[in-house]
């Protein structure tokens, strides 16, 4: 792969209009709601921009790593569970807010309670870029709803669905799969697409560990070394390769037959060598994710499947999803699952070690995605995208409800990046940057997922 690198620190450039004169700087409650009939009205109808570039935006931070295994671990910092570590006195109570009942679906988050009614629907007319009504139409004019984010730009370039987002340790560069069969790199700081890798196969899914990139295409993953340009082709895979992962030296690929295929690294040889090749699963592996000395495999046959990292010895299976699992995400001593069920289930290891599921989310669509992350505050969130073309976003462990991102087609990429930053790639190609928004708190910090 030809990779221009300069080793500059870069950021993306903010696009976004200035502040409204004349109007209050605060964003009118009743326009989010969809329903403000003031004209004029005094506050802002549009979603305030968030802080300044140089306090959250930076992308390449010298000896900062950006990696962030498949669908739910993010760096070496946050790999498996760390919640109890840094706060020995969290005791979690899953789907509870500030002592209220199980499940509440409030849309106040962490900031201050802040509350905002939920609004469901797109204006299509707004889509299609026709409108009559402007500020006073009772539908959508936004991608997402709520205070906590924003969002800063917008990648295009994919023609179909993007299935891979990853930033390679040591790289100014951003790298995005799709099912276009490419894979785009684009700079840092211009959001300017730099470079366009045609491979041949769709991509299935793409991570990043330290400076290599890896690559899942139908019965081969591709291995990019981005500071050095090498390339390498791991054979083996039957079928497509949906998920992988790296753990305990290893790097693990979910294939479309149900296989789990392992390679481990000869530094020696500067290749990846076949080590192992995992069986159990009936039907493809769809997802991956390591923590606490386990690797966790998702799959289309419903299960969950859970092996002991060093003998690599399947330890135990999860039937309890009654659909595909489409998504794991290690957070502190818990897994959390997602399913085509509409249910994220989070499960906790008992006395013997086996895990049980000890609180079920349930949503209304299937979930597709689970991503973790810290917001401004570092506080934790979890980014849930369902088959409803949304993502919503909960504080953990409460489920409260922060706010929602919507998509013209279902979103199934999402990757934290350095600071503050997050993407997410959609069913068009679309690849957005979001940023967290800073606000003003009395509350004291919850622990952070992974």
């Amino acid at each position: 792969m030809d990779v221009d690198e300069h080793g500059n620190k870069r950021v993306f450039q903010r696009l976004g209009a200035s502040y409204d004169s004349g109007k209050q700087q605060k964003v009118c409650y009743h326009w989010r709601a969809g329903r403000c009939n003031k004209f004029p009205c005094p506050y802002l109808h549009r979603e305030l921009p968030g802080p300044p570039p140089q306090q959250h935006h930076q992308f390449i931070s010298n000896g900062s790593s950006s990696k962030r295994p498949n669908q739910g671990v993010p760096d070496d910092r946050d790999r498996s569970f760390s919640g109890a570590r840094r706060y020995p006195n969290f005791n979690p109570t899953w789907g509870r807010v500030y002592g209220g009942g199980a499940g509440n679906r409030a849309h106040g988050g962490g900031t201050g309670n802040r509350v905002f009614r939920k609004i469901e629907k797109l204006c299509n007319y707004w889509l299609q870029g026709n409108c009559s009504f402007g500020d006073k139409c009772k539908f959508l004019h936004s991608w997402s709803v709520g205070d906590c984010f924003s969002s800063l730009t917008q990648l295009e370039g994919h023609q179909k669905d993007v299935s891979g987002i990853a930033l390679p340790s040591g790289s100014d560069k951003l790298y995005t799969g799709s099912k276009d069969e490419t894979v785009r790199i684009w700079d840092c700081q211009s959001g300017q697409c730099t470079g366009v890798v045609n491979l041949g196969g769709e991509v299935g899914c793409m991570i990043s560990e330290g400076p290599w990139l890896f690559v899942g295409i139908p019965n081969v993953v591709k291995a990019w070394n981005t500071q050095n340009n090498s390339e390498l082709s791991l054979n083996g895979p039957v079928g497509q390769v949906y998920a992988l992962v790296v753990g305990n030296d290893l790097l693990f690929a979910g294939v479309q037959d149900g296989a789990i295929l392992i390679w481990k690294f000869n530094a020696v040889s500067n290749c990846f060598e076949p080590a192992a090749s995992l069986p159990g699963h009936r039907l493809s592996v769809v997802t991956l994710v390591v923590g606490a000395n386990r690797l966790y495999s998702g799959s289309i046959d419903h299960s969950i499947r859970v092996w002991n990292l060093e003998n690599l010895q399947c330890l135990q299976t999860l039937t309890e999803h009654t659909e595909v699992v489409m998504s794991l995400l290690c957070w502190d001593q818990f897994l959390l699952s997602c399913s085509l069920d509409g249910t994220v289930k989070v499960w906790v290891a008992k006395e013997g070690g086996n895990l049980e599921v000890t609180y079920t989310h349930k949503e209304e669509q299937g979930v597709l995605n689970l991503c973790g992350m810290h917001d401004s505050e570092a506080k934790p969130v979890v980014l849930c995208s369902c088959n409803d073309n949304t993502v919503r976003v909960y504080d953990l462990p409460s489920f409260s409800e922060r706010g929602k991102i919507y998509a013209r087609a279902e979103i199934r990429a999402i990757q934290a990046g350095p600071g503050a930053l997050f993407f997410t790639g959609d069913g068009t190609g679309l690849v957005r940057v979001w940023n967290w928004s800073t606000t003003p708190t009395t509350e004291a910090a919850a622990p952070a997922p992974a």
